[in-house]
């Protein structure tokens, strides 16, 4: 089982960094000049060296995904994996199998396999939820589960697995 879940895990991880087109420091420029935005990323650095869960709040455009990745790499998480869930982006009906995987045969088509889900892949790291807001009501709650308990439970699974991430939502709501 443990062999099963590592090989779920590396597969998912592969299939993001294929994903990853440039380092972040090439994506994500940062030019401060303003002391409010100096004030900010000083706040953010404070918020990095706890693991609180974080939620930023702005409009579109605003920089709540560089300052998530800020965050990131400022926590001692830095080293772990950082995995950006666009949670506006993913079709309602794939989007728990996408969070939180699933067990092999839970429905057709299924890899034979399973697959470990994106709140898995950050095991160790960073979750961020990237308007979070446009999660449909029920993956909010089982979202929950993740912030309460710290387990995920796979589609199609009897027995929820432990995980240890640090959670970063954004929403322009």
């Amino acid at each position: 089982e443990e062999v099963t879940a590592q090989k779920e895990l590396l597969e998912t991880f592969q299939a993001l960094n294929s994903d990853a087109a440039m380092p972040d420091a090439v994506q994500y420029p940062r030019v401060l000049q303003s002391q409010a935005m100096q004030r900010l990323y000083g706040e953010a650095a404070d918020i990095a060296g706890t693991d609180a869960m974080v939620l930023l709040l702005g409009e579109t455009g605003t920089g709540k995904d560089v300052m998530a990745r800020h965050i990131h790499h400022l926590s001692r998480r830095a080293e772990a994996p950082f995995i950006k869930v666009d949670c506006g982006s993913i079709p309602e009906n794939l989007i728990e199998t996408e969070l939180f995987g699933y067990v092999p045969g839970s429905f057709s088509g299924a890899s034979k396999n399973g697959k470990a889900g994106l709140v898995e892949a950050a095991n160790g790291g960073t979750l961020f939820l990237d308007e979070v807001g446009e999660l449909p009501m029920p993956m909010q709650t089982r979202l929950l589960r993740v912030l309460q308990d710290w387990e995920v439970l796979r589609v199609g699974a009897t027995v929820p697995r432990k995980v240890d991430v640090r959670v970063i939502a954004a929403t322009n709501k």
